[in-house]
């Protein structure tokens, strides 16, 4: 649930040095629907002025209209219009460069031939030196086959490709671990499951992505049995750790009673809904009253011991609703209780707009820009991949919740993903749950230091 629902681009205009001018251009496109984001100087002369402003419109065609008006604005001549996203994705985000600089016969031979059989051998010999003495220890694979990419849908594995590379730079930043996109192109269960448990020796870590449900269910579990790494399907509990950590917060501010005593719904049992419910099922130790169209969903959460239930149930005896649906404007105004706490995740609309939910309301709404799955996943997998556990366990991932709900600054929900202490402090709860619990495979007596 990464991406924004605006279209940017960027207006490079040459402006007649008179009074006014810049201020009837920004009403002009103020007025034709437009948002003005940052303007920069680019070149001032005696007579005219060089300016970029960043302009964001909801949707292509509302863009459209944009450009048309502002080549109206009567001293302002529009030069170029830019698409900043486009131009940062040409050439991919990512790539995998040398540590070394490779510029002598003598480094060329340590770093390959003859030195590097050397290495080999003592690998042959004992197996645990590989974390050491290669790229393994830190090399994550991020696998989809494209069939659910963000509010996209089925667009297929190299469609998805550009979400696949945000993720590793995401996960390189904020927590040093180096992402490899892998894009599988199948769909079938059985060549995913077979195809990621042959790669699965190069990496320390396997984090599924954008893989639709029910098939990522399957395909997690019968991995994360063939596999001794961690195998995450972030759009599940990447998604369910985030939204405990937002609703831990909401609890201190907005809720008439502990979450833990609250009555729970979650409305759409798809990958993201059906790991919420666990998740909070876990953490009260109480059933959560689930919603969805599918039967099937419906049966695999009673297994996991939700309770059937539907949305006007929930919407009328739920004290905490979170909404996964994808149908926009789903629930209504006067389907909200005074005191309720509505998190709407769905993207880019929301089932509804928060604004709305506390106008009807709603003690506390958020939606899904802000409770987001990069707040916890980078941090998740440096602390299970620091401590060499097998797996990633809902304790870890409760105490990741706890950890972000802990990082956010004094009355916001969760805290800025660019908070660099953010993800160490989630790496550093992932890793002490996996000390405390005895997975950890490596030694982490210095880690806490």
């Amino acid at each position: 649930m990464w991406w924004e629902e605006k279209t940017m681009r960027t207006f490079r205009c040459r402006l007649r040095q008179i009074p006014g001018v810049l201020g009837r251009l920004l009403s002009t496109l103020g007025e034709a629907g437009g948002d003005i984001g940052e303007i920069r100087v680019l070149r001032q002369g005696t007579t005219h002025v060089e300016r970029d402003i960043v302009v964001f419109a909801n949707g292509p065609e509302a863009m459209a209209k944009l450009i048309a008006v502002a080549g109206t604005v009567p001293n302002v001549e529009l030069l170029e219009v830019r698409d900043d996203v486009m131009e940062m994705h040409q050439g991919g985000k990512i790539a995998i460069r040398s540590r070394y600089k490779i510029d002598s016969l003598e480094v060329l031979r340590r770093v390959y031939t003859p030195g590097v059989a050397e290495v080999c051998l003592q690998i042959q010999k004992d197996p645990r030196l590989v974390r050491r003495f290669t790229s393994i220890r830190h090399f994550v694979a991020i696998v989809t086959d494209g069939t659910a990419v963000l509010g996209l849908g089925d667009i297929g594995p190299q469609a998805a490709m550009p979400v696949m590379e945000g993720k590793a730079s995401l996960m390189e930043t904020f927590s040093g671990l180096s992402g490899v996109p892998i894009l599988l192109n199948t769909k079938d269960v059985d060549e995913i499951v077979e195809a990621v448990a042959a790669i699965a020796p190069t990496f320390s870590a396997i984090q599924l992505e954008d893989i639709s449900a029910p098939r990522c269910f399957d395909i997690e579990t019968r991995l994360q049995e063939r596999v001794d790494i961690p195998v995450l399907h972030d759009d599940q509990h990447g998604t369910a750790t985030v939204v405990v950590a937002a609703l831990l917060n909401a609890e201190k501010t907005a809720a008439a009673k502990p979450l833990r005593d609250c009555r729970i719904g979650v409305v759409g049992l798809g990958a993201a809904g059906m790991a919420i419910g666990k998740m909070l099922m876990f953490f009260t130790g109480r059933p959560v009253h689930g919603a969805d169209l599918s039967a099937e969903a419906l049966r695999r959460f009673e297994g996991y011991g939700g309770t059937r239930s539907d949305l006007r149930e929930i919407m009328a005896s739920c004290d905490v609703v979170v909404t996964v649906t994808g149908v926009p404007g789903l629930v209504k105004p006067a389907m909200v209780r005074p005191g309720q706490i509505i998190l709407s995740l769905s993207n880019p609309v929301p089932e509804i707009d928060p604004a709305a939910a506390r106008e009807a309301g709603a003690a506390f709404a958020a939606d899904g820009k802000a409770v987001n799955n990069v707040l916890g996943f980078p941090g998740i997998f440096r602390g299970a991949v620091d401590a060499n556990v097998p797996r990633i366990t809902q304790d870890m991932l409760l105490a990741a919740a706890r950890a972000i709900a802990d990082s956010a600054p004094e009355r916001e929900i969760v805290p800025s993903p660019l908070d660099a202490h953010l993800h160490r402090n989630v790496a550093r709860a992932v890793a002490r749950v996996a000390l405390e619990k005895g997975l950890n495979r490596d030694d982490l007596t210095d880690y806490f230091d």
